[in-house]
């Protein structure tokens, strides 16, 4: 690491559990960001302030006036903007030291699973069901851990899977496919809520990339910011789940054996 990096990124490598090691773990990282809305804006935000070292952002949308009201990322300038050419510019004035790849359209199914295939953490920052479970399935298939947010009105929460484990994946959560979640546009959002979703988000890519504490596997974090409430739910694999029901090994294909 250089003197910059060092003075820089100085206060979470003083951390016990982090050091240089997970620094330099960091720097050395690719992650897959997809949502550039009020989730992937601060997902991506921290990201790039810790030194991700590469940050690939997709996102096939355009800044629009009520966005902003809780995408951090962009400003009242950027309307009108792709999102992802606006989050380049704001992360790399917040951090030049780091790669950003944007992607402005959505990734048809094999380059989604290229992308994936790529990164070290995917994070879900998407406000669709179809997307959410393509994503989740192109995770297990390349066995690339994922962290899952989601925010609406008063109450977000994150779910983490990763190979070679008993938690569900986002699959397993949703056995009926064909009832499409309420979203933001329909319902709204306190636009604290998807910050304080994101930066778990945030947290736990860090974890895993790092490789320190205990990631948020097997558990589904939920948050009711309306009485400030915490819960957490242990969230098994489904033995019946058409995505991870059958494990897949590192060549990709699948088996009936579990790691």
């Amino acid at each position: 690491m250089t003197d910059d990096e060092l003075l820089r990124y100085s206060r979470q490598i003083l951390l016990p559990e982090f050091d240089i090691e997970g620094q330099e773990r960091l720097i050395q990282s690719r992650v897959l960001i997809i949502g550039l809305g009020g989730l992937g804006s601060v997902v991506a935000m921290y990201l790039a302030a810790a030194g991700v070292g590469r940050l690939t952002l997709v996102d096939f949308d355009r800044v629009d006036l009520s966005n902003l009201q809780r995408q951090i990322i962009h400003h009242s300038a950027d309307i009108g903007r792709p999102k992802v050419e606006s989050a380049q510019e704001t992360l790399l004035a917040l951090n030049p030291l780091i790669e950003i790849v944007p992607i402005a359209h959505a990734l048809a199914e094999d380059e989604l699973l290229e992308q994936v295939r790529q990164a070290d953490v995917v994070v879900d920052a998407c406000d669709n069901l179809a997307t959410r479970l393509a994503i989740n399935a192109a995770c297990v298939q390349t066995r690339t851990p994922l962290v899952s947010g989601a925010a609406i009105q008063l109450e977000g929460q994150v779910l983490v899977w990763r190979p070679g484990g008993e938690g569900a994946c986002y699959r397993c959560l949703y056995r009926d496919t064909r009832v499409e979640p309420e979203t933001c546009s329909q319902n709204g959002v306190l636009a604290p809520v998807v910050g304080v979703i994101g930066s778990i988000q945030a947290v736990e890519a860090i974890k895993l990339l790092a490789r320190f504490g205990e990631p948020l596997t097997a558990h589904l974090l939920l948050f009711d910011a309306k009485r400030v409430e915490w819960r957490t739910l242990k969230v098994r694999r489904d033995p019946a789940c058409p995505v991870c029901g059958p494990t897949i090994d590192p060549e990709n294909r699948r088996t009936d054996r579990d790691e």
